[in-house]
């Protein structure tokens, strides 16, 4: 199945480049080099495959009160079908003017508190949360044609839990972390691979290294929807919305 079939245009109206071979002072128009990339470019988009595969069913009525047990089993479920790392997320927060940034990380825990995550307090996205304390998630699963977005406000952990959340993790992500100056202008490779191997070796010489600025950022979600894909676009679409001390629930169009 394809997702847009490739189509060949016989209007000549998705055909680029003027009709007149000649350029506005009467010598040769130079050549639109790129038209045929361009072109090949469209018809690789439209020719890929989208859930070339069975994908499961999802009954919106069996689904629970609340969205935390429904995205647990659809994490498990997903990571039993094989996709690979899918714990990783998108993480969308935008900045005081209200621009909006977007970038791919890991999820640390999901919990009543919310869904965890976690960088250092200077980075980017960590600017962007101490300015506009809201985020959104979202998770895709292609393998299950599954995905979960999530959206609300964030706040910061304190330093025992940021550091606990850091030092249960591998020694790799340790030494990441001991690199820091997250997001912040580099000279060279050569410069980051010099401070990466110190990281390392402290990492491993002190497996409780503390890093200040680490910090754990709990999302409460105010509003949590799960999407199930089928074949024939008749995708299911369950909206979790928080309303007082309790969830609504409610079908969507897909």
């Amino acid at each position: 199945m394809s997702d847009h079939p490739a189509r060949r245009d016989t209007t000549g109206a998705d055909r680029p480049g003027p009709a007149d071979p000649t350029g506005p002072t009467g010598s040769p128009a130079a050549p639109h080099s790129d038209d045929a990339e361009a072109r090949a470019f469209r018809e690789l988009l439209r020719g890929l495959r989208v859930w070339d595969t069975e994908l499961p069913s999802f009954d919106p009525a069996t689904a629970p009160a609340e969205p935390l047990p429904l995205f647990r089993q659809w994490l498990r479920e997903a990571a039993e079908a094989g996709v690979p790392e899918p714990h990783t997320m998108t993480l969308a927060t935008a900045d005081a003017a209200g621009d909006p940034n977007v970038r791919t990380l890991m999820l640390h825990d999901a919990d009543e508190r919310g869904w965890h995550f976690a960088s250092h307090h200077g980075s980017r996205k960590g600017r962007e949360l101490d300015a506009r304390p809201r985020a959104a998630l979202g998770f895709y699963w292609a393998a299950v044609g599954r995905q979960v977005r999530v959206r609300g406000p964030v706040t910061a952990a304190g330093p025992e839990e940021s550091a606990a959340d850091l030092h249960r993790r591998s020694t790799g992500a340790l030494a990441a972390a001991l690199v820091g100056r997250q997001s912040e202008p580099l000279g060279s490779v050569g410069e980051l691979a010099r401070a990466s191997d110190v990281a390392w070796e402290r990492a491993r010489r002190e497996p409780e290294a503390p890093v200040p600025s680490w910090t754990l950022y709990v999302l409460r979600p105010e509003e949590v929807e799960f999407f199930q894909g089928d074949a024939q676009r008749r995708h299911v679409r369950l909206n979790y919305r928080r309303e007082g001390g309790h969830w609504v629930r409610e079908l969507l169009w897909p």
